[in-house]
């Protein structure tokens, strides 16, 4: 999977000093641009902390990334999906947690009929709300996203690169 983009600790902590011989633990990761039968994409809205996100989130230990992102979909979307073209890999170094994040990204659409999300305790105390919009409205939101916490600014750096790689996918088969 082509790798799209690298982001540091120094691209989003404005007074950023540079720590020496970090030992990152590695975390894993899936993300969905998951579009339904009226060609919107799924967002999640976390209200409490000012920003948009794609679905998706870690690895288990017992699950490849097709079983991830197929149940994180369904946790956070209520959806089955069909897994199509992979959009990239993004890393992450935050520094600040010790951890490096590889997160990959599929186009995804919704299979069956659109059901009922499952939020975790922790995503629905910050209000994570589901949203299906245009593609260029998710753009939009996850670009105006003002992220209040540390991880939150990691997000919506990665998941701006996410959609506007798919936004240059698509527009190419045009």
């Amino acid at each position: 999977m082509k790798l799209l983009k690298t982001i540091k600790e120094k691209d989003v902590i404005t007074d950023y000093s540079e720590k020496k011989d970090i030992s990152y633990k590695l975390r894993q990761a899936v993300r969905a641009v998951l579009f339904d039968s009226n060609n919107k994409i799924a967002l999640l809205k976390v209200s409490k902390m000012n920003y948009h996100k794609l679905p998706g989130g870690g690895i288990e230990d017992d699950e490849n990334k097709e079983m991830a992102l197929r149940r994180e979909c369904r946790e956070e979307t209520g959806c089955d999906i069909k897994i199509g073209k992979d959009v990239g890999m993004i890393e992450e170094y935050k520094d600040s947690i010790n951890i490096h994040q590889k997160s990959y990204c599929w186009i995804s659409n919704v299979s069956g009929r659109k059901g009922d999300v499952k939020f975790t305790k922790k995503e629905k105390d910050q209000e994570f709300c589901l949203e299906w919009v245009k593609l260029d409205d998710a753009i939009s939101l996850v670009k105006n996203s003002k992220p209040i916490n540390y991880k939150g600014k990691f997000i919506v750096i990665r998941d701006l690169e996410f959609l506007k790689e798919v936004e240059t996918l698509l527009s190419s088969l045009n």
